[in-house]
């Protein structure tokens, strides 16, 4: 597989040697595939596989998966380790942090929030939070019954397939449109509280 090669040699002869295959078997499934999810979730915009090395120390010149956005909230990945797909807003920025915190402390919205979490993690999807901080934000409790929501500076669902469904075939978009339409409650609740 490309991406199994490109781990072992990321280089730009390895990429140079091998870019036909990462077409043919990387970039048009992976194009087929949000083409068909575009319709009911949203615009696709592929990413391009260059990495952006000026302030990493890590200087290895490609990505080692294919992603792709699907409308404002939607997410697809292809690597060596399978498909994933995530929801939600993986960084907010401040002013949408300060209505996240908002929203999540109120009774009414925050309760909304708990109650669609559980419902999506016992259809087996997971939540996850991003750039959490270790203690309570600044003006919230440590006691707050939704701390640990609270200290999320982002928040996604996630979906991870082994490898398994290939990106672009009816199967892989089916597996991918059920977790989006899973995650539906949960994006529309940071659309209406969050999104700017």
């Amino acid at each position: 597989m490309f991406y199994e090669g490109l781990e072992a040699d990321n280089s730009k002869s390895y990429w140079s040697s091998s870019k036909a295959v990462y077409e043919d078997k990387v970039l048009r499934p992976m194009t087929e595939l949000v083409e068909l999810l575009a319709p009911e979730f949203g615009e696709p915009k592929i990413f391009r596989p260059y990495r952006d090395v000026r302030f990493s120390a890590d200087k290895t010149p490609y990505k080692t998966h294919i992603g792709a956005m699907l409308g404002r909230t939607g997410y697809v990945q292809f690597s060596a380790d399978g498909l994933g797909a995530g929801a939600g807003m993986w960084h907010m920025e401040p002013d949408q942090l300060t209505r996240y915190r908002a929203a999540v402390a109120a009774d009414g919205t925050g309760a909304e929030l708990e109650a669609i979490i559980a419902r999506i993690e016992k259809a087996g999807v997971e939540v996850h939070g991003h750039g959490s901080l270790k203690s309570a934000p600044r003006g919230f409790p440590a006691g707050h019954p939704r701390i640990g929501l609270l200290r999320h500076k982002g928040i996604t669902t996630w979906q991870h397939w082994d490898p398994g469904p290939v990106p672009g075939t009816p199967a892989a978009a089916d597996e991918i449109r059920s977790f989006l339409r899973t995650s539906t409650d949960f994006c529309a609740w940071l659309t209406a509280n969050v999104a700017g």
